[in-house]
């Protein structure tokens, strides 16, 4: 199955408990798409978001992944690709972490890079190799506006964002011509049970917005999307501010 006109028929979810990627999955089948795979560490939530896609009228299947086992990845993506071409991967798992906690405690740190940036680095490349085999497909990497600029609240979080950003950007260029497309989002502050405990930041977005976004980014074939697209001005002018009065700032 070829994806045409940016309506995927055949989707693989890796984080297939993600809200925004649920909310993806949602829109997408909605048009075309019928054949969906749920990656993810087994868990009642995982089954409960199998069922409920499901019931949109899909075609489900569940696949244990972690990210966080990297030795495992060629061979459990591996035998989704085996099923039959997949016309859309999207990279979704990502943990938020507790940043003063990470300080007191390095290892707590040290799992949110190698789950945001490490295991995402792995698992884009076995997918990007299946993908290229194929010759055709799109690949969506959620990454974050926290990655465009360290921030002292959490910055542990941002360097690993920023660290994924760069990757998908440079694996974006690396796949260019060969029929693989690369979707880089940014969004902002999305109101999820990630963030659920956090007080709200300015231009806050739902999943919903996103996918939006994310559906509309396949459709023009962009390379990277801003949720909302005001941040692109916002980020593009708190990039240059000084750090000494960025440190000031109350971002």
């Amino acid at each position: 199955m070829k994806d045409a006109f940016g309506s995927p028929q055949s989707l693989l979810i890796l984080g297939g408990t993600s809200e925004i990627a649920l909310a993806t999955a949602r829109r997408l089948i909605a048009r075309r798409a019928r054949t969906v795979w749920l990656a993810g560490r087994p868990s009642p939530a995982l089954e409960a978001a199998a069922d409920h896609l499901r019931e949109l009228g899909a075609e489900v299947r569940t696949v244990p992944f972690d990210a966080l086992a990297p030795e495992r990845h060629e061979e459990v993506l591996g035998k989704v690709f085996a099923e039959g071409d997949i016309d859309l991967v999207l990279l979704a798992f990502g943990v938020l972490g507790d940043q003063a906690r990470a300080e007191e405690e390095p290892l707590t740190a040290v799992r949110v890079a190698q789950t945001n940036y490490t295991g995402a680095v792995c698992a884009g490349l076995v997918c990007a190799k299946a993908l290229r085999a194929q010759g055709h497909g799109s690949l969506v990497v959620l990454s974050s506006v926290a990655g465009e600029r360290a921030r002292r609240a959490n910055f542990v979080y941002g360097s690993s964002k920023a660290g994924l950003d760069a990757f998908a950007q440079g694996l974006g260029d690396a796949l260019h011509g060969t029929g693989v497309h690369v979707l880089v989002v940014r969004p902002g502050f999305v109101r999820t049970r990630m963030t659920a405990h956090l007080k709200e930041a300015p231009l806050a977005a739902d999943p919903e917005a996103v996918a939006e976004a994310v559906e509309t980014g396949l459709r023009r074939r962009d390379e990277i999307v801003w949720v909302p697209g005001s941040l692109r001005a916002v980020m593009a002018v708190l990039r240059h501010v000084p750090r000494g009065v960025f440190r000031r700032l109350p971002v």
